[in-house]
Formats: structure tokens, sequence, C-alpha cells
């Protein structure tokens, strides 16, 4: 198994940027798929971006193409989102999920999923 801390969400202005942080224990973060999503209040969880084990396929939702990057340090158990040029809109809980097998693209629960407890980003001036 492995556990997931985010950490670097914030209140940050229109424009601004911000780097969450997706920091795992328990198990080598490299045999794993991860993804963030995103859930703004009163609507569903969402997909932001993903990426595989070795770090060459990395999709985006069309939303934040162009605007946020997704990376990860397997030396440091960690995979990033620097975020750029943010907007209003993208304020929302964002969270990293986990799957040895498969690349998180949907919010799933399944016993090969795992989540963390989310970081908060609000954009607003």
């Amino acid at each position: 198994q492995v556990q997931l801390v985010e950490s670097g969400g914030g209140l940050v202005q229109p424009g601004g940027s911000l780097r969450l942080s997706c920091a795992a224990s328990g198990r080598t973060f490299s045999v794993y798929n991860v993804a963030w999503f995103r859930q703004a209040p009163g609507k569903e969880r969402e997909f932001v971006a993903a990426i595989n084990l070795s770090g060459g396929h990395t999709p985006y939702a069309d939303s934040v193409k162009g605007r946020f990057t997704i990376s990860r340090d397997n030396a440091k158990n960690t995979v990033y989102l620097q975020m750029n040029s943010l907007k209003p809109e993208d304020t929302a809980v964002y969270y990293c999920a986990a799957n040895p097998l498969t690349l998180p693209m949907r919010p799933r629960t399944g016993p090969n999923d795992y989540w963390g407890q989310g970081t908060q980003v609000t954009v607003s001036s």
C-alpha cells in the first residue's frame, strides 16, 4: 500500500502560480501511475492531469492544458502539479490519486486506487 499526502495549496490572486506536491510513503512511488483531480463545491470530482510510471505520458484536461504541468521525482517519492495563470474557476480541493496498474483518469475507488486527503486551492482577488 501507499499513503499520499498533498501540500502546497493556498490563496492566490488570478494570474498567479502555485505548485502542489503529492508525497508518498509506505511503498516506492515509482511503481505507481499518479493523477491529480479536483473538486469544487457542489461539483463532481474531475480529472486534471496524470503521469505514467516513466513520466513519458502526461495527459491533461482541456481546461488546464498549457497552464498546468505535472511531473514526478521518483527519488523523492513525489509528484508535482505546477499551476500557472490561475483562474477563479480553478478554485477547488485538489487530490492526488495513485494506481499501480492503470493511469488514473477517472475518480475510481477500487482496491488498487489510493487517494490523498486533498489540499485547498483558492483563486481570488
